[in-house]
């Protein structure tokens, strides 16, 4: 009965073993398995070679230790040089073997003779092995067969104190001792070996199970009917098809339906949230797995027809099944929503890139690019040349520029950019021009009213392939600015009447823009007229400073930066910078109604201070006049206002709200002068403060407005420290150079500001163009003071000039000691003109009168008024100065 029942049970385990490994799971166990018995005994295999290997190399490194060792031991020499050195070596070669645990050390002379050995018989044979290699110094390990059999033995050279081989030391092991350590390691090997069979079994084991679990236990025949249904699917089946998991991310996506919804190749496992192209709709549809039938949606260019239910067994994962169709007979309708969309579309990007500026030639680029390719595949912009600079155009299509050429290419045969026309009367553009009313030519082949402008360029236009046109007046209120004309070639169907209402709209979105821009353009041109025309126009004529100046205006429009060189009596200059906040026509007025008011006190020779004062209470007063409707007022302005004389080299300068100067030594140095900072003008109230400097002859004085240095992006300091180490260094550099220099380094790389910069170097007149003398209060006195002044014009060569100046000198000189007060000074001054002053204590002001027939005096101010140049009167804080100019003869002045 046993062996039925074993029989039985022997044929089930053989079923069940056919029928597991007809499944791919049962394949992939089996084959796992046998590849873990292959790589464990091929891991056991090279753990033996490797052990072995290694206690070999163990051996050979200790023979070799253990002869060097011996052989350069103390005392071995000594040894040897003894009657008999078998009695003292033996001891202690048997004592040292047993230490480092080797079969036998043996010490021989040089022909190959034991001394030592573990056999006490084989004392006084020859060594077995070789002896060659260490009698040449070198160690030698090798392989023999010695008297204690198969051996591993290293021979170490023992060497005098002159490095004269005296003996030989050799040491080793058995080979069998050396395969007993193997052995011994062996079961540890197999043991390991054994258990990593073990372990990577029940590994194999358990993937087995999990992988027949995802299999569903499938015969490899099953599993390929399976995956050929499943790409039948994905690439066959011209209907969608998406797996969505209940996490919202896409499982699986066919080829239909990427097609349809133009998902990329790595879509999988991405939320569908995130699939491109769909509409909002479509992905809450897809993300919320409810059931929906037919359910349309717009994916792209395309109307999807969408079918979802939700899928999955007991226990599985619950996934939402899609399938998709293009809607074939939404077709038509589609199609008219997406040139409706496309429309808005190009009509939303025109008002988004037309216009972003005030440049007429920019925003007729900008009408000029838009609408290719998607409208036409060329565009030319002609505005009236009048346009261009702001002026209102002619109301006949004459003087036309081409402001603007775009198209799909550039090697096109249209009329370039920038050529001036005239429009003849029968081409469409005239027409269009003339009425205000757009042109459609949609067969330009068989045309020829648009031909008579240029026939040899509309041959060319037609060869090249262009077959329609649609030219559209550029007009805003009721006025045509110029026509826009829009080209297509093969590539694009011809223009009918429902493309002329689209070319229309976008020409009328861009002709606001350019006739803003025209209004900028005459504004702005008005503006900056009459800003440079309030400016210095040229430098005035003078010897006390070399000037070099640069303006720049701001971009955004003009400003109210200001500088002026203004000559003073005496030789002397005035230099002056200010800055009105703001920007527009309004700025620039009253930078110069500030100036001519800098001008006109300049005349009265006031000290910087008292100049400033003068110039607060005008801007207050104006404040005040001027109604807040209809002026902005000069809150804001600023200025700065210094004299410098040749003669002392001292210059005086006070400044009310504006930036403080740089002083550039001759030596390179730049300093910032410690200047009273006043408030701005028309706040009133505080009185401004003079500083006076003495600089060397060669300093540069460097005067500029906020706008060099302030930016958005940068701090005032890091403005100041730039404008420092652009003026530092280069001590010889002329006024233009640090003008320039200065720019480069310091000015932002889009000034918002005007920008005013004022260079002047200094000049000192030579002492012997100088004289001066004290005057007694005595009117004797002044018979030698005109001898003194007759021979000093004598020795520079102005003999001719002596006479009138002697009557003014006289009459000057006796007006002080009549009138004035104690001391009085004479002084002459040879410069472009010969200056004569006279000064004294006292602070009276003279005046010119008439003297009537009866009076004995009053008539030498008229004398001297009619036979100088000019003359005046300047205070200092001693008392008064009365001037008079002579001009030089032809070719004494100098220049």
């Amino acid at each position: 009965m046993a062996s039925p029942f074993a029989r039985l049970r022997h044929l089930s385990v053989k079923r069940l073993i056919i029928k597991s490994t007809r499944t791919v799971a049962g394949q992939v166990l089996v084959f796992q398995v046998a590849l873990v018995v292959l790589l464990v005994a091929c891991g056991v295999f090279a753990l033996i070679l490797q052990s072995e290997r290694d206690t070999s190399a163990e051996a050979r490194r200790r023979s070799m230790a253990v002869a060097q060792t011996f052989a350069h031991s103390p005392g071995v020499q000594a040894a040897l040089r003894t009657p008999d050195p078998s009695k003292t070596l033996q001891p202690l070669t048997e004592a040292a073997r047993r230490a480092a645990d080797v079969d036998f050390i043996v010490v021989m002379d040089t022909e190959g003779i034991r001394y030592t050995h573990p056999l006490p018989d084989r004392i006084g044979r020859r060594f077995v092995g070789e002896i060659g290699p260490s009698l040449a110094g070198r160690v030698y390990v090798e392989s023999v067969d010695g008297p204690l059999g198969r051996e591993v033995q290293a021979t170490v050279p023992v060497e005098s104190a002159d490095s004269e081989v005296v003996a030989l030391v050799s040491a080793g092991m058995k080979v069998e001792n050396v395969e007993s350590q193997l052995n011994r390691q062996l079961p540890i090997i197999l043991g390991a070996g054994a258990g990593a069979l073990v372990l990577s079994a029940t590994v194999t084991a358990l993937v087995g199970r999990r992988l027949r679990r995802q299999t569903h236990s499938l015969a490899p025949d099953e599993m390929a009917l399976m995956y050929e249904h499943h790409d039948t699917v994905l690439h066959s089946v011209r209907e969608g098809v998406l797996i969505v998991a209940a996490d919202g991310r896409l499982m699986l996506a066919n080829d239909e339906a990427r097609r349809l919804l133009e998902l990329p190749r790595d879509i999988e496992g991405r939320l569908v949230s995130e699939l491109p192209g769909l509409d909002p709709e479509t992905k809450a549809l897809l993300a919320s797995g409810r059931e929906v039938t037919d359910e349309v949606h717009l994916a792209g260019e395309r109307l999807i027809a969408v079918n979802q239910r939700p899928t999955g067994r007991e226990g599985g994962p619950r996934e939402t099944v899609v399938t998709l169709r293009d809607s074939t007979e939404l077709q038509a309708v589609t199609g008219r929503a997406e040139v409706a969309r496309e429309r808005l579309r190009l009509l939303y990007d025109a008002g988004l890139r037309i216009g972003t500026t005030l440049d007429v030639l920019r925003t007729a680029d900008e009408l000029a690019r838009v609408p290719i390719p998607r409208f036409a595949d060329f565009v030319t912009v002609d505005l009236a040349d009048a346009v261009l600079h702001g002026e209102e155009p002619a109301p006949t299509g004459t003087d036309m520029r081409r402001a603007a050429v775009s198209g799909i290419v550039d090697n096109h045969p249209l009329t370039e950019q920038g050529r001036l026309f005239d429009y003849l009367p029968a081409t469409p553009q005239a027409r269009g021009f003339g009425s205000g009313r757009s042109q459609l030519v949609s067969d330009l082949p068989t045309a020829t009213d648009w031909r008579v402008q240029d026939p040899e360029r509309a041959k060319a236009i037609i060869d090249y392939g262009i077959h329609s046109l649609i030219t559209a007046p550029i007009q805003a209120r009721g006025v045509v600015l110029g026509m826009a004309t829009f080209w297509r070639t093969q590539q694009h169907e011809r223009f009918n009447d429902e493309d002329v209402s689209l070319a229309e709209e976008l020409v009328a979105r861009a002709a606001i823009s350019i006739d803003n821009a025209r209004r900028y353009t005459r504004e702005h041109a008005l503006a900056v007229t009459l800003q440079r025309s309030l400016l210095p126009q040229a430098m005035p004529e003078q010897n006390a400073l070399d000037i070099a100046y640069r303006y720049l205006p701001a971009q955004s429009g003009v400003g109210g930066d200001w500088f002026d060189v203004i000559p003073m009596p005496g030789s002397r200059v005035a230099l002056a910078v200010g800055d009105v906040v703001g920007h527009g026509l309004h700025a620039a007025a009253t930078m110069g109604r500030l100036r001519t008011a800098v001008h006109n006190f300049s005349a009265l020779d006031l000290p910087p201070d008292e100049l400033l004062s003068h110039l607060d209470d005008l801007v207050g007063s104006i404040d005040q006049s001027e109604a807040a409707e209809s002026a902005a007022g000069v809150v804001g302005a600023t200025c700065l206002y210094g004299i410098y004389d040749p003669v002392t080299r001292r210059y005086v300068m006070a400044r009310a709200g504006h930036l403080v100067p740089a002083l550039v030594r001759p030596d390179g140095t730049v300093t910032f002068p410690d200047v009273p900072a006043g408030p701005p003008l028309g706040l009133g109230g505080m009185p401004f403060q003079t500083a006076e400097f003495c600089l060397d002859e060669g300093t540069q004085l460097v005067l500029y407005t906020d706008g060099l240095i302030e930016d958005r992006r940068r701090d005032l300091d890091v403005g100041m420290e730039l404008l420092r180490e652009a003026l530092t260094g280069s001590p010889g550099r002329s006024p233009e150079e640090t003008c320039q220099n200065v720019l480069d380094r310091v000015l932002p790389g889009r000034p918002k500001d005007d920008v005013a910069l004022l260079v002047a170097r200094t000049r000192q007149l030579p002492p012997d163009r100088i004289a001066d003398w004290d005057v007694p209060p005595d009117p004797a006195a002044v018979a030698g003071m005109r001898d003194a002044v007759s021979r000093k014009l004598e020795a520079w060569g102005l003999s001719e000039v002596a006479f009138t100046l002697e009557l003014i000198l006289s009459e000057l000189i006796t007006n002080a000691i009549r009138y004035g007060s104690g001391p009085i000074h004479v002084r002459l001054i040879r410069d472009r003109t010969l200056i004569c002053e006279v000064a004294d204590g006292s602070s009276t002001s003279p005046h010119l009168r008439y003297a009537a027939t009866t009076d004995e005096g009053g008539r030498g101010l008229f004398l001297v008024s009619q036979m100088a140049e000019r003359w005046g009167t300047r205070y200092t804080p001693q008392g008064k100065v009365i001037w008079a100019e002579q001009a030089l003869p032809q070719g004494l002045a100098d220049h």
